[in-house]
């Protein structure tokens, strides 16, 4: 994982623990963390354009995704996902998440997913659409994305 990056999060979703989050040790299972990184990729593209993504139509997919666990969450703990794009290139863009915990601010996980232009018929990677690249520079307030 990348050294600790100065990134602006304009999205942050609560998350709600359950219980079938935790595990026997008493403390978030890591590959639940998957599943709340991904919620907050929902909420940050239907943010980004306005409404729900008809994912059966999108043109981008997850390639790569790294996480680093820095300390544990505990089922009473407040939590929540940050989300940011961080570069867009001509066929993929990184997305930067963390887990944070809403009280204290510490950082409990961080996240870098690389997603790639994909195109569906022909099973291959594509460049990413200037629908995505200008609706994630207006959302970022970043035209250099």
């Amino acid at each position: 994982m990348e050294e600790e990056m100065k990134v602006k999060y304009n999205n942050c979703l609560p998350i709600q623990l359950r219980f079938n989050d935790v595990d026997i040790i008493g403390h978030v299972n890591n590959s639940v963390y998957f599943n709340f990184f991904d919620l907050g990729k929902t909420c940050y593209f239907d943010k980004i354009i306005g409404q729900h993504v008809d994912w059966a139509n999108a043109d981008i997919v997850i390639k790569a995704i790294d996480a680093d666990f820095k300390c544990p969450t505990f089922y009473r703990d407040k939590i929540a996902v940050e989300t940011a794009v961080v570069r867009i290139g001509n066929k993929s863009l990184t997305m930067h998440q963390r887990i944070i915990d809403t009280e204290n601010k510490s950082v409990k996980c961080e996240c870098t997913t690389v997603m790639c232009g994909f195109d569906v018929a022909t099973n291959s990677s594509k460049e990413i659409t200037p629908f995505w690249k200008d609706a994630i520079r207006r959302y970022e307030n970043n035209p250099d994305l």
